[in-house]
């Protein structure tokens, strides 16, 4: 199972669901996304508009300061 990263902790709502759905879109079935956000906004809405859309949340952790990774099933 292949494992893709997307930082967009330089981008703000809605880009951040955006870009990430882009992302996953090119993924197969099975594969993951491991995504670095903002707390705030992005995190509160990546994770509930992924799971809105059929995604699966596998994780979410806290990696430093305000920046966590969201790990994202297709």
């Amino acid at each position: 199972m292949n494992t893709y990263k997307l930082d967009i902790t330089e981008e703000h709502c809605p880009m951040t669901f955006v870009k990430t759905k882009l992302e996953l879109t090119k993924l197969n079935p099975g594969e993951i996304l491991e995504v670095l956000l903002k707390e705030g906004e992005p995190l509160d809405n990546v994770p509930k508009s992924s799971e809105e859309q059929g995604f699966e949340i596998v994780e979410i952790s806290h990696v430093e300061n305000d920046i966590y990774k969201v790990i994202i099933k297709k």
